[in-house]
């Protein structure tokens, strides 16, 4: 009943998505690359939240909130600060010049082998990061809940292997023969199931908790657990409260404002008001998805008594425990959703990245919208494959899972944040500056956090998102002096191409405060 269930929300989601994209022309590169330039603010704002809600996220970040407690949520609530920066500041400027990619603008503003080395970058770290990462740990849930090795009498690893690949092989479909449109719209549907869903285990671990009534279990829960209930963290826990104010509210710019994996569904809005109204919508949903993929890890750890061997399996074997059986299919099809739609986007993102700054730009520049269509989903295949290979070999991070991914991901988001912005708020530095910034921002921190820190030790060590920070400003200061030295001929200026209505939403900035003001809120109560 269990795995029927699954199949049929599963299904009917994928039946649903062929019906209303199949007729759709997605041989040519906007259609493909960019769902014709067509999404809505109600599809922006679902398709960003399920993209960025997959299990490294429901997994890992319950996983670390079972050992911290709701400290973590700084993740999910600091968001909606970033993404509305992104509303009022940057997507403007995307649409303003019409670009498909993030690289692409790195191209107006510096020089083609910029923008080609930024997508071999963004290329690299979904290749052999965040794609595997999300396989991983997608897998580690699914199997968990399924029981895979149990059921077919087979050991925990090749379960893992086997759970990898069916995510894999679907998400590939979706990603290579479906296209941005196919993407966005099967993921607003698993948005609607993952909320559902989602809320349904802290209710019912709440039940559990409390003998039938959830209101009595939250009582117990802050009351037995109140230290797991501090939004501000101490100097020596997992997130200082300092990290807010320097890594932490980098890495969120550049998720939600230049990795493309994300920002894809803002440029391929109908104008600009669209898009605005999309990531405010999707900045509203950030501030509760903490009772999704926070709370249910305090619940799990006063449910466990504070005992798991792998933190990480928190969710999943909470969701066993307490879940009745007749909801337990459709969650596995919600979180099964929620693992493609990770995995196919940031496919996806690679995909338009190869096609468009890689094929088209140097292996063959007179091919057709088709064939760059056609050959980047060949690219999309080979990619899939290698995430797929590399996901079962990623051991157990001890910091935990969702720290790892913050942690590694720092090699490759901290230095494209840096040209980006440098590029935007400057108008002679060169392109040689941008270049020596990216290189010296991936070596530097590589060289960090990979090679001295270990040599030093963790526990004296500069938090990870200080040395982001640090290294930030560090190559920002090394641009602008490159830029005095040997500053552009010409000043950059931004160009409108009149490919997307630029009409502002007119309630953006009272959008923008009204999120804010409830952030701070939300620290002042659990401080």
């Amino acid at each position: 009943m269990q795995f029927f269930a699954f199949l049929l929300f599963t299904g009917l989601v994928a039946l649903i998505t062929y019906l209303l994209t199949h007729k759709k022309e997605d041989k040519t590169e906007e259609g493909y690359f960019l769902g014709g330039r067509s999404l809505t603010g109600v599809v922006i704002a679902g398709s960003l939240l399920l993209t960025n809600l997959s299990t490294e996220q429901i997994v890992g970040l319950n996983g670390s909130a079972f050992r911290e407690g709701i400290l973590v949520a700084a993740w999910e609530v600091l968001a909606a600060v970033a993404i509305m920066i992104t509303a009022v500041y940057l997507l403007p400027r995307y649409l303003k010049l019409g670009i498909a990619t993030i690289p692409q603008f790195l191209e107006d503003r510096f020089d083609t082998a910029t923008k080609s080395l930024t997508s071999a970058i963004f290329l690299a770290g979904y290749g052999l990061i965040f794609l595997p990462i999300v396989l991983y740990s997608g897998a580690l849930a699914l199997s968990t809940m399924f029981h895979v090795a149990q059921v077919f009498h087979i050991s925990q690893t090749l379960a893992l292997w086997i759970t990898v690949w069916a995510i894999g092989i679907v998400g590939s479909i979706y990603a290579i023969f479906g296209g941005l449109r196919a993407v966005a719209v099967s993921d607003t549907l698993n948005a609607v199931g993952l909320f559902t869903g989602g809320l349904l285990i802290p209710v019912f671990g709440l039940m559990a908790i409390g003998k039938g009534n959830p209101l009595d279990g939250l009582v117990e829960l802050f009351v037995q657990e109140r230290e797991k209930f501090h939004l501000v963290g101490g100097p020596h826990s997992a997130l200082p409260f300092a990290t807010l104010f320097t890594g932490m509210m980098l890495v969120q710019l550049f998720y939600w404002g230049t990795n493309q994996a994300i920002i894809q569904r803002a440029l391929a809005a109908k104008n600009l008001k669209q898009g605005q109204l999309g990531l405010f919508l999707a900045a509203l949903g950030k501030i509760f998805v903490p009772f999704i993929v926070v709370l249910p890890g305090v619940i799990a750890f006063h449910y466990f008594n504070g005992h798991l061997d792998n933190p990480d399996q928190a969710y999943p074997m909470l969701v066993n425990a307490v879940l009745p059986p007749v909801f337990a299919g459709f969650f596995a099809a919600v979180i099964f959703g929620a693992i493609l739609s990770s995995f196919n986007s940031a496919l996806n993102s690679a995909v338009t990245l190869f096609g468009l700054d890689i094929y088209k730009t140097y292996l063959r520049k007179d091919a057709t919208e088709a064939q760059v269509v056609r050959v980047g989903k060949i690219f999309g295949i080979f990619l899939a494959l290698l995430a797929m290979f590399v996901a079962p070999l990623i051991a157990r991070a001890p910091q935990g899972l969702f720290s790892y991914l913050q942690e590694v991901n720092g090699c490759y988001n901290i230095p494209i944040l840096t040209i980006i912005v440098v590029g935007f708020m400057t108008r002679y530095v060169p392109a040689l500056a941008a270049k020596i910034g990216l290189l010296s921002g991936v070596v530097l921190y590589s060289v960090s956090q990979f090679v001295i820190k270990p040599l030093v030790g963790a526990e004296h060590y500069p938090h990870y998102l200080h040395v982001m920070a640090i290294l930030f400003v560090f190559n920002t200061l090394l641009m602008i002096i490159i830029g005095k030295i040997w500053p552009l001929s010409e000043p950059y200026k931004l160009q409108y191409t009149h490919r997307v209505d630029i009409k502002p939403w007119k309630v953006v900035y009272p959008a923008a405060i009204f999120i804010l003001l409830v952030v701070v809120s939300i620290y002042i109560i659990f401080r």
